[in-house]
């Protein structure tokens, strides 16, 4: 049987590299420079820029970018066993190659082993192949063959010319995620340099504790690599192919530990980082604004709500900097939780900021904060992008001069020319909307700030207090991994009076059912929404289509008021929509998925959602949140164009099904994966590349309980660890 070091050897001269395809590159032109071979722990430039689009920057990024899959070039097959669609490599001589011109033109080739004959057919050629292709010459091919009209034959294998007994590769062939112009036998050749250059510096020893991998039975790294990278002749495809194989799960563990190892240090990062102590003082009068806005409510809080305010109300008390996710299912009252957070800030002498993803979102909040706050003697600035300059000058000066105490808004919010005169907490709502960068810019305004009257004695690392708020529950397998570095509070019970929504799939066939439906709830004197389709590829097409649709619904239903909203009206015409619908004089409202979060409007009682197959389930669940906050009966009807493809079926079964946002989220993981849940946490670079949630659970949790006692043990692999995997990618993880 072949060693390791004896396969890594034979690689390079195996041939692969030489492997001509139906379009071999062109020669450099004469006078033309060649490009530089790659220098030792470099590239040169062409191909590293193409290397960086794969995400590799150095060697070191190089030796972890693993197969997506392998070819068997260890054996040849006889022409007569070749199996439709089957990968296999034949070898024998060339019988015959020509141009032919039916039924397109093409070159053909015959090759026959003792067998059989089998074809070669190339679409795109040079006229040069022709030459390479001679009779007599005897060729290695490998590809998946079919039945054409002669036989068998493979369209545009690969291939290269041999002599009778020249040796066979001694592994199964990787083949690499590549890109234009990087193919895979450059990428083969970088590999084998980069893991032999490493293993001669000794850089491919072991950065997690042996006990976890003894516990876990998994190989170590070196042995992981050689494994994915050189797989032995007999070593089980199926195992690789569906990434179960020991050394996939030792890749998958190292990944995880290095995320854990991130995240958790970042959280620990923290803990000596200071922050303002809001601690709720008391006014003049010995009553401060939290007591007031209490008392002022016109309504009670639920248990979850009193829970997770004084779990908030704990981390404001912290001399450290608050980073904690507050969950809660539409409707579940987390604003008002936030507004607490708030008073307790304004009470200690520090302002608070509210931004929201979309202005009319962000515009409900102030609507709502002011209507709670203003009568209590605070001063809010609102900031959009649509406000007039004269507007955004007035609210920048007042939260500079420390006038304004609460700001609420967009992304105007952490524009250069706002600044704060001392911010204690940053609430972000729908967090996962934000990028990275933009979060950091909002909570960089607070850095090094301190209370009105302290400023002598201010720390200079302050950092501001930081609550995000999802209505999309996170999984707990999402959260034990891109979560573990923030604190989670969970409001788990709606308020009293919440009418549960029944969900229903009507087939647009059966649309004038819907529309009479419509007609009775307005005739009742309730209010509707009509949701129009998704059209991710054209904002243009969307409105197009939700202008059309408000013609049509106008005609239909003539006698009723129905107004339009989307994305694209300047926002006083957008709010002038929403306050006519809100004090039901528009009974109709066709609208985007603008509406998707922030508004709330008890009356309305139905919601149509058109071409729902469009819709992933977090955005189909927002959406039916927008009805039943009333005291009647709610229906959401889901509006679908058959046939339905597996997954859209899969999606409205489940909206269908269930009304539990956690119930949705988890569906919503295993359908889409964790990218709708995390946004561009790390600006859309994907975090984890191996491991999978739902299937590497067990592996999850060891990386937790690992990473924490390497942390606790200061063991100095948790930094080898970190460099290997992470390199100088750090710094997003603990934002």
């Amino acid at each position: 049987m072949a060693t390791r070091s004896a396969v890594a050897k034979a690689l390079p001269k195996s041939g692969r590299a030489a492997v001509k395809t139906a379009a071999p590159a062109k020669r450099p032109a004469a006078g033309k420079k060649k490009p530089e071979a790659p220098a030792p722990g470099d590239f040169a430039p062409v191909v590293g820029a193409k290397l960086a689009k794969l995400g590799i920057h150095n060697r070191a990024d190089l030796i972890l970018h693993l197969p997506l899959r392998y070819e068997d070039e260890t054996r040849i097959t006889p022409i007569d066993q070749l199996a439709d669609g089957v990968f296999a490599q034949v070898e024998g001589g060339v019988i015959s190659a020509e141009i032919m011109y039916r039924p397109k033109r093409s070159l053909v080739c015959q090759v026959r082993d003792g067998s059989g004959v089998l074809y070669l057919r190339f679409l795109n050629f040079y006229g040069s192949q022709l030459k390479q292709l001679q009779e007599g010459r005897r060729l290695r091919v490998s590809g998946e063959p079919r039945t054409g009209f002669f036989g068998a034959e493979m369209i545009h294998p690969r291939y290269r010319e041999v002599q009778e007994g020249d040796p066979l590769p001694a592994s199964l062939t990787p083949v690499y995620p590549a890109t234009a112009g990087l193919g895979q036998a450059t990428l083969r050749k970088l590999t084998v340099s980069a893991i032999a250059d490493a293993r001669r510096a000794g850089q491919l020893g072991e950065t997690a504790p042996a006990e976890a991998s003894a516990r876990l039975h998994l190989p170590s790294f070196e042995q992981a690599l050689d494994t994915l990278h050189f797989p032995l002749p007999g070593a089980s495809t199926a195992a690789l192919a569906e990434r179960s194989d020991p050394a996939w799960r030792r890749m998958k563990f190292d990944e995880l530990l290095a995320q854990q190892l991130s995240l958790q240090r970042a959280y620990r990062a923290r803990r000596v980082q200071g922050a303002p102590v809001l601690a709720g003082v008391a006014d003049a009068k010995g009553d401060s604004l939290l007591a007031r806005f209490t008392h002022a409510l016109p309504f009670a809080l639920t248990k979850a709500q009193q829970r997770v305010a004084l779990e908030i109300a704990d981390d404001l008390q912290s001399p450290h900097p608050m980073r904690r996710l507050l969950q809660g299912d539409v409707g579940s009252g987390k604003t008002v939780v936030a507004a607490l957070a708030a008073c307790r800030a304004i009470d200690a002498g520090y302002q608070a900021a509210f931004m929201a993803p979309t202005e009319i979102l962000a515009e409900q909040h102030f609507r709502k904060l002011a209507q709670w706050l203003e009568p209590l003697g605070v001063r809010i600035a609102w900031l959009a992008g649509s406000l007039k300059k004269r507007d955004k000058e007035a609210g920048a000066a007042a939260l500079a001069s420390g006038e304004a105490q609460l700001a609420i808004g967009t992304h105007a919010l952490f524009q250069d020319k706002v600044s704060f005169a001392r911010l204690g907490l940053a609430v972000i709502d729908e967090q996962h909307r934000f990028g990275v960068g933009q979060r950091l810019a909002l909570t960089a305004k607070g850095a090094g700030v301190a209370p009105s009257g302290k400023g002598a004695d201010a720390i200079a690392d302050v950092r501001p207090h930081q609550l995000m708020m999802s209505a999309t529950p996170i999984p707990r397998t999402l959260a034990m991994t891109y979560y573990a570095d923030l604190d989670v509070s969970v409001i788990d019970e709606l308020p009293p009076g919440r009418t549960p929504v029944v969900t229903k799939l009507i087939a647009d066939t059966r649309r004038d059912e819907v529309i009479e439906r419509i007609r009775d709830a307005c005739g009742a004197g309730l209010q509707v929404y009509w949701v129009c389709p998704l059209i991710e590829e054209s904002e243009t097409l969307q409105l197009r289509a939700a202008e059309e649709t408000y013609e049509r619904l106008s005609e239909m239903l003539q006698g009723l008021n129905v107004g339009l909203v989307h994305g694209r009206l300047k926002s006083d015409e957008k709010a002038e929509v929403m306050a006519q619908f809100a004090a039901n004089r528009v009974q109709v409202l066709v609208a985007t998925t603008v509406i998707e979060v922030g508004v709330d409007v008890p009356n309305a009682s139905l919601m149509v959602v058109e071409h729902a197959e469009r819709f992933g389930l977090s955005q189909l669940h927002q959406l039916r949140g927008r009805v039943g906050r009333g005291a009647a009966e709610s229906v959401c009807i889901l509006l679908y164009q058959a046939p339905l493809g597996e997954t859209a079926r899969a999606r409205l079964k489940v909206m269908f099904e269930t009304t539990d946002g956690f119930v949705v989220a988890r569906e919503d993981l295993a359908l889409r994966g964790p990218g709708e849940f995390l946004g561009r946490r790390q600006s859309g670079a994907a975090m984890l590349r191996f491991a999978d949630l739902e299937l590497d659970l067990d592996l999850v949790e060891a990386a937790r309980d690992c990473a924490q006692a390497m942390l606790t043990a200061n063991d100095p692999l948790a930094d080898a660890h970190l460099r290997r995997w992470l390199g100088g990618r750090e710094a997003f993880l603990g934002v």
